[in-house]
């Protein structure tokens, strides 16, 4: 065990870079903060208050996925995995579990107390660390004592609008500030950029995507238990449950379709709207995490209305998929799927709850699901006939150059 090593940047071609166990274990704690956040946002569904659980849960989220990205990539530069190192990252840990402890107080009476000290507990960490690296790298001291007080500044505005803010300025308040915090990156990479290391970063990213897929896996196993406990366990129900679980299933195919690691490598100058636009990607799974939960909740006992648990499932499937394919057209040369399919699976979908009055929410999600594997079916045979053709190619290039040679 190394007690103190200097934090320098990791060079950005270290081979075999991988995620650390540390990295590994604080993902675990934002396991609990998405579970909590993904648990409200379903019972605010199941009760019928879909439109006034949306801002509270696209605000917990965003500190959730900004927390953790901000140290995801600032690990990716400067894990020297000493002590220091994993002291600080563990108070960030403690950090995750005091917000996720907040969450039901910040969804059932808008007070966001416990949230924003989580919050600030998770930055003082960061903070510390970027101090760390700004005395350990002198070629990029100013870097990180950019994000070191852009931080701190950021947080402390995080501070007033949870103790002092007057109330109709909330919501205001937290717009400039999330839009800060996407700023300070931005602004103390332009001094010097940090080494962060592409196929780690596509690793780190993967990971995260697993455990929000995970995460819905759990959504449905609860709303199987609640309709399971109120014995009104039916068909639809069934049919709900299995939809559910093939939707995932088929998202994570299509997730993972894209080598990001070999796209980031060649296009550094686009990871911010990469990584930035998977703050749409993630909330749009732990939606969906959510609204399979009432789904499967309508499909037995729950109160919502077929309509409001259809969208509840549609709109983050048809938001991922829209987005999904904006985010790899960034790093990718060929996408995986065009544009226009994507758009025009991601636009049926979010047309089927139309049709709930008639068929019921489990066949919305049903059809859902049909949707997704006729997707998935698609790119299988795309990819192949792609590169049957690049095979024909080469064979093509090599016959010609025998043909010469000869």
């Amino acid at each position: 065990m190394r007690i103190r090593v200097r934090m320098r940047a990791r060079p950005i071609d270290e081979p075999h870079r991988v995620a650390s166990p540390l990295e590994l274990l604080f993902d675990l704690t934002f396991v609990v903060a998405v579970a909590a956040v993904t648990a409200q946002f379903a019972h605010a569904i199941v009760e019928g208050h879909a439109a006034g659980g949306i801002a509270p849960f696209l605000q917990v989220f965003f500190a959730i996925w900004w927390a953790w990205m901000n140290f995801t990539w600032f690990a990716s530069s400067y894990d020297t995995d000493d002590v220091g190192y994993r002291v600080l990252t563990m108070v960030q840990m403690a950090g995750v579990l005091v917000l996720a402890a907040g969450v039901p107080v910040a969804a059932e009476h808008a007070d966001y107390g416990f949230v924003t000290l989580g919050y600030v507990i998770m930055r003082i960490g960061l903070v510390l660390l970027w101090l760390r690296a700004a005395s350990g790298d002198p070629a990029r001291r100013r870097t990180a004592l950019r994000y070191a007080a852009g931080i701190s500044v950021v947080t402390a505005g995080w501070l007033y609008h949870s103790v002092l803010a007057p109330v109709s300025a909330e919501l205001p308040l937290f717009v400039v500030l999330a839009l800060l915090e996407l700023a300070v990156p931005l602004w103390a990479e332009r001094e010097r950029p940090t080494t962060w290391h592409p196929h780690h970063i596509a690793e780190r990213y993967g990971l995260f995507t697993i455990i929000l897929l995970g995460e819905s896996v759990l959504a449905v196993s609860r709303g199987v238990a609640a309709a399971m406990e109120a014995g009104e366990v039916g068909g639809r129900f069934v049919v709900v449950a299995v939809s559910g679980l093939v939707v995932l299933f088929a998202l994570w195919w299509l997730y993972f379709l894209v080598e990001a690691g070999d796209g980031l490598s060649g296009r550094r100058d686009r990871s911010y709207l990469w990584g930035y636009g998977h703050y749409g990607i993630f909330a749009a799974l732990a939606a969906l995490g959510a609204g399979l939960e009432a789904a499967t909740e309508e499909g037995g006992h729950g109160v919502a209305g077929p309509l409001t648990s259809g969208y509840a499932v549609a709109i983050p499937v048809a938001v991922f998929l829209l987005l999904l394919g904006a985010v790899y057209r960034l790093i990718a040369a060929r996408p995986a799927v065009p544009p226009l399919v994507l758009w025009a699976f991601a636009a049926v979908v979010a047309a089927l709850p139309v049709a709930a009055p008639w068929i019921g929410v489990h066949g919305v999600v049903a059809a859902i699901a049909v949707s997704c594997v006729l997707l998935v079916t698609a790119t299988i045979v795309m990819t192949g006939s792609v590169a049957a053709r690049a095979r024909g190619d080469r064979a093509d290039r090599a016959d010609r150059a025998d043909r010469a040679v000869t």
